[in-house]
């Protein structure tokens, strides 16, 4: 087995004993800030997802069970690896110790994918609003690197506010990458709109999503068209104030929220808020 380093050739992953049950092996780490890192996991053979998806991972806790959490895929379904992208909480029961992970540890992995932010809980539009904030953008990470996302939407804008210009690393390194990309670039090409946005430091484009939204700069600053919610859909991931303030934004344009079994204009994820 090979894994990928923080500055990208390939080393060994020697694993002495065999896996246990749920368990899997780290194959690179990356620290974008002294707040958010990023990771990647060998891949269960078994394990099947759509991009979007959340698993639950974690670590054994000192008591000798499993602390577990749940994690957007940030790899779309077609990767060979796991990608999760998390925030560093210095005395959370389990980022205080997740962020100390290196290549070649052992993590837990439920393989028992789930969650709303799925293309499948839309109904057919032509263009896909993504609004993330913070760590929110991971399942936004999958599916911009998913050829369905094109095939299914002629446009899509994917939206990250943060509170720090820095913060946005993670989001801008991935997207200046994906026109380049072997697998993805072609599909990408033209339809991709990648809007940041900072709250607490000066940058070119500042402020909440939701102020950029419904005063109309987010669509001027893109030169688009404002929302129509007979061509347009939406996936939300962010905390619970955004969430239902985006809530509040998109129904007020005409756009219902949908669910697996029950697709239509917007879906939100609330796995990850409190």
């Amino acid at each position: 087995m090979y894994a990928r380093d923080r500055e990208g050739p390939a080393v060994p992953v020697t694993t002495h004993q065999p896996l246990g049950k749920d368990e899997q092996i780290v194959t690179a780490v990356r620290h974008w800030t002294d707040r958010l890192f990023s990771f990647r996991v060998s891949r269960p053979r078994s394990l099947r997802f759509r991009s979007g998806e959340f698993v639950m991972i974690g670590l054994e806790g000192n008591n000798g069970k499993p602390l577990l959490r749940a994690y957007s895929i940030a790899s779309p379904s077609w990767d060979e690896e796991l990608e999760f992208y998390s925030i560093k909480v210095p005395d959370g029961p389990l980022t205080s110790r997740l962020q100390s992970i290196q290549i070649g540890d052992r993590i837990l992995l439920r393989p028992k994918p789930t969650g709303t932010l799925v293309l499948d809980a839309l109904i057919p539009g032509k263009r896909l609003f993504m609004f993330s904030t913070g760590t929110g953008i991971a399942p936004f990470a999958s599916l911009i690197r998913d050829p369905e996302t094109y095939e299914k939407f002629e446009q899509v804008v994917l939206t990250h506010t943060c509170r720090n210009v820095a913060e946005l690393d993670y989001g801008r390194t991935l997207v200046e990458g994906l026109a380049e990309d072997p697998l993805i670039g072609e599909f990408v090409a033209g339809k991709l709109k990648y809007y940041p946005t900072v709250t607490q430091e000066d940058f070119t484009t500042r402020g909440r999503i939701t102020d950029l939204l419904a005063c109309g700069k987010l669509f001027d600053d893109l030169g688009i068209d404002p929302m129509h919610a007979a061509t347009d859909r939406a996936m939300i991931c962010g905390s619970m104030g955004l969430n239902n303030d985006l809530k509040r934004l998109l129904e007020d344009r005409s756009l219902n929220e949908g669910a697996n079994n029950r697709p239509a204009e917007y879906v939100l994820e609330k796995a990850f808020v409190g």
